[in-house]
C-alpha cells in the first residue's frame, strides 16, 4: 500500500494565487451589486430588456461598434436578423449565439463581447456572426432553436454548399450560457435533420445542458452570482414546459453525439452549471 502526504503549506491563504484573488473579488462585487436590487425571478423579462436597453439598474450603457453591419435572412417566423463584424481578409467564420437564459439578450446586446470576438477575430481572420433569436416568453421552445437552426443552415448554405459569401467553409458555432445550449442543439439538428456536419468546433461556454437540472444546479441553492437555483429555474420555466425537458432537442445531454465537432467546453469551478459541462 503506497501513501500520499499532501504539502500542508498549499492550504495557507498566502498560497491561493492572484488570479484566484482577483476571481474572489470579482464574485463578492458582483454580489454586492446584484443583492442591491430586486433578484431577476422576482421581475418581469420586459422591465429587465428596457433596463439592458436604457443602460440603467445594474446593466452599463449599450456600446455600438461602427463596424458592425446587420444582414436580414429568412427565418422560421420572417426576417431573421444577423449582426455581422467581417476583416478584410476572412478564412472562417464564428456563428455566435448569445446569452440571456433564452429570455434576454439580443444580437446588438454583444458588442462589447463581440469587439473581443473581433479582435480575435481579427487576428484569426475570422467573420463573426451572432443571431438575434426570438426570445421566451413571448416565443418559447421552440421557436429560439428554430431560429438558430436557420441561421446556420443559411451560413452552410452560403458559405459551404452554394455561393460562398464570406469565402470560406471554415465553420465554428459557439456561444455563453444559453447561447452555448443553442449551439449544441443547432450542431444536432444540423446533423438529424438535414444532414450536415460542416462545423468544424463548438465553443460552448458555461453552458445548460441538462434542463432537467444537474446536480450542481440543483444544489447550489440561493447564492447570486449572476444566477442560482431559482433564477435558473425562471429561465427554463418561460423557455419549455417541464415534461418536454427530458427530449434530446432540450437538453442535448441526452442525445446521441456521434458526428458532432470538436467542442470546447469553459466552466467555472463555482457555477451552479458546473455538472452540465463536466
Amino acid at each position: 500500500m503506497s501513501r500520499s502526504t499532501l504539502d500542508p503549506s498549499l492550504f495557507r491563504p498566502e498560497a491561493v494565487d492572484e488570479d484566484t484573488r482577483d476571481t474572489r473579488r470579482v464574485n463578492k462585487l458582483v454580489e454586492d451589486l446584484l443583492a442591491s436590487v430586486m433578484p431577476t425571478n422576482q421581475r418581469q423579462p420586459e422591465e429587465i430588456r428596457a433596463e439592458r436597453e436604457a443602460g440603467t439598474g445594474v446593466f452599463p450603457p449599450l456600446i455600438l461598434l461602427p463596424e458592425a453591419r446587420e444582414r436580414l435572412i429568412v427565418g422560421p417566423a420572417g426576417q431573421l436578423k444577423l449582426r455581422m463584424f467581417v476583416p478584410d481578409k476572412v478564412e472562417c467564420a464564428y456563428l455566435h449565439i448569445h446569452g440571456g437564459g433564452w429570455v434576454l439578450g439580443a444580437a446588438h446586446h454583444q458588442d462589447p463581447l463581440l469587439k473581443l470576438l473581433k479582435l480575435v477575430a481579427d487576428n484569426c481572420h475570422a467573420a463573426v456572426l451572432s443571431v438575434d433569436y426570438r426570445l421566451a416568453p413571448e416565443h418559447s421552445y421552440p421557436a429560439g432553436p428554430d431560429d438558430c437552426e436557420a441561421a446556420a443552415v443559411w451560413l452552410i448554405k452560403n458559405c459551404v454548399k452554394e455561393v460562398k459569401e464570406l469565402g470560406t467553409d471554415k465553420l465554428m458555432i459557439g456561444g455563453e450560457s444559453a447561447g452555448a445550449h443553442l449551439s449544441a442543439v443547432t450542431l444536432l439538428r444540423l446533423r438529424d435533420k438535414h444532414g450536415f456536419t460542416d462545423f468544424r468546433a463548438a465553443n460552448l461556454v458555461f453552458g445548460a445542458f441538462d434542463l432537467g437540472f444537474t446536480p450542481s444546479v440543483r444544489r447550489w441553492g440561493g447564492r447570486n452570482l449572476i444566477l442560482n437555483t431559482p433564477i435558473i429555474e425562471w429561465f427554463t420555466d418561460h423557455f419549455v414546459p417541464r415534461e418536454r425537458r427530458a427530449d434530446p432537442d432540450v437538453s442535448p445531454l441526452y442525445a446521441d453525439l456521434r458526428d458532432m465537432p470538436p467542442a470546447l467546453f469553459t466552466i467555472g469551478t463555482l457555477d451552479p452549471l458546473l455538472d452540465d459541462s463536466l
